[in-house]
């Protein structure tokens, strides 16, 4: 369960925001002249891309940082000794984190396809 579905306040008033969500959603399908289920596809797409390329360029910058391709070839330099382990060890957990990410990501994508 996320975060905000704890809040006692979100508790108490789902059922009046679904509502509302419902009736806007309803609203500005009827605008664009889509339904409502390709509205709500069309966002998701929109919502998955975005972070998608939010977690690209994080990652970018760190391969940047070290000159790798990636978690493997920074391990592998790690292995080599051409890079400290002691300075950048916090960037390797990061970049993991996000090639995980990106790739959970892109198979939530391709789910609505």
């Amino acid at each position: 369960m996320s975060h905000s579905m704890k809040s006692p306040w979100l508790q108490d008033h789902r059922r009046q925001i679904g509502m509302e969500a419902v009736g806007l959603l309803r609203k500005i399908a009827q605008e664009l002249q889509l339904t409502e289920e390709d509205l709500i596809r069309q966002g998701l797409r929109a919502f998955l891309e975005q972070r998608i390329r939010e977690l690209r360029a994080e990652w970018i910058e760190i391969t940047g940082r070290y000159g790798v391709a990636g978690v493997e070839e920074m391990e592998a330099r790690y292995r080599e000794g051409t890079l400290e382990e002691a300075d950048t060890w916090r960037d390797l957990q990061r970049l993991d984190r996000l090639e995980h990410q990106i790739e959970q990501l892109q198979r939530l994508l391709e789910t609505l396809s």
